[in-house]
């Protein structure tokens, strides 16, 4: 009779957890996790969001609260955000602010992927609509239109799909897409496209409180984030690092710099210094323009420039050349970035003018003494003796010995030569210097 009310017992607790198993489930018991994304999405803003979302998850977070404010970015970036939120086993919010920020384009989709979507007061989000440019000017043409409207469609595709996901007004999503749509956070919360609308982030969590979230797993989870403690989670050394070389500006400096230490080392040779600094930042800006959307046009200017300034160098333009490199490389780093690909901003016309004209100037004066060294005769080894002059220390006749250049040695003459003759080193063969003998001019 004992067992069988133990057996009642164990049955009825068991029957109890498995129904109390399909209820939301109680948010972790840890601190509420807060990043700030200010900038280009980029792939250092997926790594950052990635990161933080699994330290979130293995901490038992009660949320992760993404504060967002961003022009828009790479599209391969931003679908690597999305899959993360859409995925994450912690409450994800994103909350558009503070006043005056504004999610666009990529940043249109990550805040619709969210578990819940808030924005601040006078901030604005949407206009995602692509478009095809080279050097900050749209391309208008059949073949481009066609690239648009394929890449268009998928856009609005993915973001229609994120937003049936969340419940969100998918056909206004869908506008913000095909129509470059932009909304204000009064327009996204009566559209149902956010959650709701808060001051800062202490109100955000404070209205969140109590609301059910569905999770990648599909169970639900209640947030219990009223009183919180916020804590801001900062990028690291390595992504700030990133961060700084992927700046397509700064990507180019670095390769000009690069370039110009390489050159002075090669006219100084034995240096060490600038051919390792030169080295060094070579690799840095190909590293950040491996980041970069680049354009490999823009790549072929900056080289057809290197080309003309060598030319002009060696051909002797009268600065026409020259002239035309400068301007194939202003064109070169206008187009040196799609942002046909993304909202990262290109390089502007004043600042491809103040870094090409005097890096031009620079690397010219450099490339002369560089082809005047490699056309000066060598002073050094054995063809370094060609053309010197010395004298006979004993006749030679054929052979002999002569004093050059502070030694002595062997020497041979097709010629009888006396000794104490000037002689000039015709050629060296073997540590035997051929010489000939020098005469002096006549006296008229």
């Amino acid at each position: 009779m004992r067992k069988e009310k133990y057996l009642w017992v164990g049955f009825l607790l068991l029957w109890g957890s498995v129904c109390m198993g399909g209820g939301p489930l109680m948010a972790g018991s840890g601190a509420a996790y807060l990043i700030s994304i200010d900038g280009v999405i980029d792939p250092i803003t997926a790594d950052f969001i990635g990161r933080s979302i699994e330290a979130a998850t293995a901490d038992q977070a009660e949320l992760l609260l993404i504060q967002l404010r961003t022009p828009g970015g790479l599209g391969l970036s931003m679908d690597q955000i999305t899959a993360k939120i859409l995925g994450s086993r912690v409450p994800v919010i994103v909350y558009v602010g503070p006043g005056g920020a504004k999610a666009a384009s990529a940043g249109f989709f990550i805040l619709l992927s969210a578990d819940i979507a808030a924005m601040a007061p006078a901030t604005n989000t949407g206009a995602a609509h692509p478009i095809l440019s080279a050097g900050g000017f749209p391309v208008i043409s059949d073949s481009a239109q066609t690239i648009v409207d394929k890449i268009t469609n998928d856009a609005a595709a993915s973001l229609r799909s994120i937003a049936k996901r969340r419940g969100r007004n998918a056909d206004l999503a869908e506008q913000g897409v095909r129509q470059s749509r932009s909304y204000t956070e009064t327009e996204a919360l009566e559209g149902g496209l956010i959650d709701l609308i808060a001051r800062d982030e202490r109100e955000l969590l404070e209205k969140v409180d109590g609301r059910k979230v569905v999770l990648a797993s599909g169970r639900e989870m209640v947030l219990h984030s009223k009183g919180v403690t916020l804590k801001q989670i900062p990028m690291s050394f390595r992504q700030r690092f990133w961060s700084f070389i992927a700046n397509p500006v700064i990507a180019v400096l670095l390769l000009i710099g690069g370039i110009i230490l390489l050159l002075v080392e090669y006219n100084n040779p034995g240096f060490v210094a600038p051919g390792v600094v030169g080295g060094i930042c070579l690799i840095l800006s190909f590293l950040g323009m491996q980041i970069l959307p680049i354009n490999y046009v823009g790549i072929l200017l900056i080289l057809m420039a290197f080309g003309l300034f060598l030319a002009e160098i060696k051909v002797g333009g009268f600065g026409i050349i020259g002239l035309g490199g400068v301007i194939t490389m202003v064109l070169g780093l206008l187009m040196l970035i799609d942002t046909s690909r993304s909202e990262v901003g290109g390089i502007s016309v004043r600042d491809a003018i103040i870094i090409v004209v005097p890096f031009a100037i620079l690397f010219m004066l450099l490339l002369r003494l560089a082809v005047s060294a490699a056309r000066s005769p060598v002073i050094t080894g054995p063809q370094g003796m060609v053309g010197l002059v010395g004298t006979a220390q004993s006749d030679i006749a054929p052979t002999g010995k002569v004093f050059v250049r502070g030694e002595f040695w062997n020497a041979t003459s097709v010629t009888q030569i006396g000794k104490g003759q000037k002689v000039r080193v015709r050629k060296v063969e073997n540590l035997t210097l051929d010489v000939e003998e020098v005469r002096d001019p006549p006296i008229c």
